[in-house]
């Protein structure tokens, strides 16, 4: 009773922290959203402006991972009995599925831009942007992670993974306009009206590919697959302990939704073992949730001891 008062009040304080961080994260994020909407508007650029909506997305999903984070905290009610890990999934599928429209969109836009010919932004107040808002984001994505090392939360990870991805955008724009306002005068002018939309053309695709990690783990989380790693993990710790008590014959259910783990173990008992306290088998359960991570509200753990083969 008290390792579990223990587990739960480090998750408490866990979820505090992460609520902390992804409060500053949520400040940040609109800074940056109102300065890339603005700023990119003021100086015609396609680039800039999708920058600073795919902050406005990122804040907006912020916000609900901030609720999220806040309700893990909670011990569920009546309604939700088991808790809210199930939402945490959510979360992520939403954020990763947004990320990929908006880069779908962007890129969309780009090449109709250099069928179109292009545009020349203003590219010196392009390139002061990209200089502040990339050294803002760059700054998010060590803070955050030198705070997550604690915690390991994959919704701060997600953050981070969001402020990177930021941070590359800006990072390409700074040497595309620094690019392209060196081959104004020069016999490459042509160039210069393609270059805001060619860097947003190369910058859609590439962007994709952390968004889509995300949802692929998200939705497999959604619909309870297990990974065999996952599997040979949990069969591996179970039948450790069991052998120790001379069980031989289980068989374990696990799934992962969020940070949390439901398990269930089946034990069979052979028909010649003696009889055992209940406390001996109280023993057991917590030598099994023990090897598999210790006990505590991020594990749901249920273990039944049977004689029937058919029950297993």
């Amino acid at each position: 009773m008290v390792s579990q008062r223990r587990a739960r009040a480090v998750t408490a304080l866990r979820s505090a922290l992460e609520a902390s961080l992804l409060q500053w994260s949520i400040v940040a994020t609109v800074f940056v959203a109102a300065a890339g909407v603005i700023i990119g508007l003021l100086a015609g650029s396609m680039s800039i402006v999708f920058d600073g909506l795919f902050s406005v997305v990122d804040a907006a999903v912020t916000v609900l991972t901030l609720i999220v984070a806040r309700l893990l905290a909670s011990e569920g009610n009546h309604r939700f009995q088991y808790g809210y890990w199930h939402l945490e999934p959510l979360v992520m599928a939403l954020n990763s599925s947004i990320l990929i429209f908006v880069c779908g969109y962007a890129f969309l836009n780009a090449v109709m831009g250099l069928m179109s010919g292009g545009q020349t932004p203003a590219f010196g107040i392009g390139i002061v942007y990209a200089v502040v808002v990339g050294a803002s984001c760059f700054f998010m994505v060590f803070y955050l992670k030198a705070r997550n090392e604690r915690i390991e939360s994959e919704l701060i990870g997600l953050e981070i993974q969001g402020w990177l991805m930021a941070g590359v955008i800006t990072l390409a724009l700074l040497l595309a306009f620094c690019g392209g306002l060196l081959l104004k005068g020069t016999p490459w002018q042509w160039v210069v009206p393609y270059v805001d939309p060619a860097v947003l053309a190369l910058l859609a695709p590439v962007l994709l590919l952390a968004p889509l990690q995300t949802a692929r783990q998200a939705f497999g989380e959604i619909f309870l697959i297990t990974s065999k790693a996952v599997h040979i993990e949990i069969k591996d710790a179970v039948a450790a302990v069991l052998a120790r008590h001379g069980f031989h014959d289980f068989q374990s259910y696990a799934v992962e939704v969020g940070r949390a783990r439901f398990i269930e173990v089946s034990i069979l008992v052979p028909p010649d073992m003696p009889a055992r306290p209940v406390a001996e088998f109280d023993e057991i359960r917590h030598e099994v949730g023990n090897a598999l991570g210790g006990i505590g509200p991020e594990l749901w753990l249920t273990i039944m001891f049977t004689g029937d083969p058919e029950l297993v």
